[in-house]
């Protein structure tokens, strides 16, 4: 599994924000088209129906972001410290807004977000230029995934490195 721009790709599927778990919202891109999971949007939109699809709501990586990050980690380790089993819990992180536009309308769906201090503006450009690819016909679509799902399965690490992350969005964009 490993998150790279806007996407978490885990083996051969492809999700917009975090890959969801149980009932959770996700947002899941296939050859079928774009799937919205968990409570109240198990809804699949077919490529062919889809005009656009864009994300708003992203949280974007900024020093304040990430020192907020790190703080909030090491204050919920101290509190469990000093006081096991009386902590509040983790919250549940932010949502991102996936618009997908048909001839109906737009419909909105939501995922959470995968990246704890944001996303670096080059990535988010480069993730939102590659969604708008997808929805330029099947033949390009069905090219795209196809690289993205084949990078998945044959990947073995983490989430690779900011550079490495910018070069594969851009190679996807053909």
């Amino acid at each position: 599994m490993a998150m790279v721009g806007l996407f978490w790709i885990a083996e051969g599927d492809v999700y917009v924000g975090a890959k969801p778990a149980g009932h959770a919202p996700g947002v899941r891109l296939a050859d079928e088209g774009v799937t919205g999971l968990g409570d109240g949007q198990s809804q699949l939109y077919p490529w062919e129906d889809i005009r656009s699809l864009t994300v708003a709501d992203i949280p974007m990586k900024t020093l304040i972001r990430q020192v907020g990050t790190v703080t909030g980690m090491a204050l919920e380790t101290v509190k469990e410290i000093a006081l096991p089993g009386m902590g509040g819990g983790i919250e549940a992180p932010p949502l991102l807004l996936v618009r997908v536009g048909t001839e109906g309308g737009e419909r909105n769906l939501a995922a959470y977000v995968a990246a704890s201090s944001g996303y670096p503006q080059s990535e988010v450009d480069l993730s939102l230029a590659l969604l708008n690819r997808l929805t330029e016909g099947a033949a390009t679509m069905e090219t795209t995934l196809a690289a993205m799902a084949a990078w998945g399965r044959a990947w073995e690490g983490g989430t690779p490195r900011r550079s490495e992350r910018e070069e594969l969005l851009r190679k996807w964009l053909g």
